[in-house]
């Protein structure tokens, strides 16, 4: 392909494909150097930063090349509708699922408990041990039951997002995964 490669952008939380650019060795340059996916535009015979005139940027997280060493996979953070119609892809799907963002946090909970920070709240709770983390996990249930009987969505929500990092921690510190228990979910959805 005279020296391009194809470029697939993903969303490094959702998962989902943004879109497809090819990347030559000057545009792979640049967007190393710069963080930004610079692509090389077949149809103009130049380089372009994606962004640059809609502001819209792809911030680049990871890039690897696939086994065959001929396509290179960005996972990106996207600032914006990325495709030039305004879509959030260019394949016509919507991008806004968070939950993505609990692998983040799965995994920053897991470094806290191979690498302790002094002073780190995650860090002092996996200390605790197993009893105190399921008595807090039971704390945070309670709560958030107390707040579904009133009709503050600001406090309810807090309050379930307290129970689903201590639950998280509860995971890490019993060494189980969450993708175990989504495989349990989905066996019991089967039947």
């Amino acid at each position: 392909m005279e020296g391009l490669v194809p470029a697939v952008v993903q969303d490094e939380l959702s998962g989902k494909v943004l879109m497809l650019g090819y990347m030559n060795e000057v545009s792979l340059a640049k967007t190393k150097e710069s963080g930004r996916v610079t692509f090389f535009s077949r149809s103009k015979n130049k380089l372009w930063t994606k962004g640059e005139t809609s502001g819209n940027f792809l911030k680049v997280v990871s890039m690897q090349e696939d086994c065959d060493g001929d396509a290179i996979l960005i996972k990106a953070k996207p600032f914006g509708p990325i495709c030039h119609k305004g879509t959030d892809t260019c394949f016509a799907e919507v991008n806004n699922s968070q939950t993505g963002f609990i692998d983040q946090l799965r995994a920053i909970i897991k470094d806290r408990k191979t690498n302790p920070i002094e002073g780190s709240y995650t860090s002092g709770l996996l200390a605790k041990g197993i009893n105190k983390l399921a008595q807090k996990l039971g704390e945070e249930a309670v709560e958030l039951v107390i707040e579904a009987k009133d009709s503050n969505k600001e406090l309810f929500l807090g309050e379930a997002a307290d129970l689903l990092f201590h639950y998280l921690v509860l995971l890490e510190a019993k060494g189980y995964e969450l993708d175990e228990v989504v495989e349990v979910l989905k066996q019991r959805h089967g039947k």
